[in-house]
């Protein structure tokens, strides 16, 4: 077996600038990414979260940090760039991982109102399921 280093990519929206909000639309988009790509937090090298400049009542990766087994998994927040007409309350994350999955088996999850931001990828994982 060939491990690899690979990255998931995932975004969503949150409904609000809130703690709760915030932390729903984080909860929601690492459960479905560790769910869809059977992922293990052990084999997790580092992750990267940006989130636009409408939210910022907490950080994205204090949510992570609670998860199970997260603990130990070098987080990190960044703001994302201010681009005119971009897709507002927005999270998104890039996850590096150590996996033997090829990369046409890695799954990014796009929920909410982000599922535009990569619709070719959408698409792609839709018809593959």
């Amino acid at each position: 077996m060939d491990w690899k280093v690979r990255a998931i990519r995932g975004a969503t929206t949150a409904t609000a600038n809130t703690k709760e909000a915030i932390a729903d639309s984080v909860r929601e988009l690492l459960d479905d990414i560790e769910d869809r790509n059977a992922l293990d937090p052990a084999e997790i090298i580092s992750v990267v979260f940006t989130a636009t400049a409408d939210i910022d009542a907490i950080f994205p990766a204090a949510i992570a940090r609670q998860r199970p087994n997260w603990n130990n998994v070098p987080l990190l927040d960044v703001q994302q760039m201010a681009v005119e007409g971009s897709l507002k309350n927005c999270i998104r994350v890039l996850i590096h991982v150590n996996t033997p999955k090829p990369q046409a088996e890695i799954y990014h999850s796009y929920l909410r109102h982000a599922q535009n931001l990569r619709p070719d990828w959408n698409l792609a994982q839709v018809a593959s399921r």
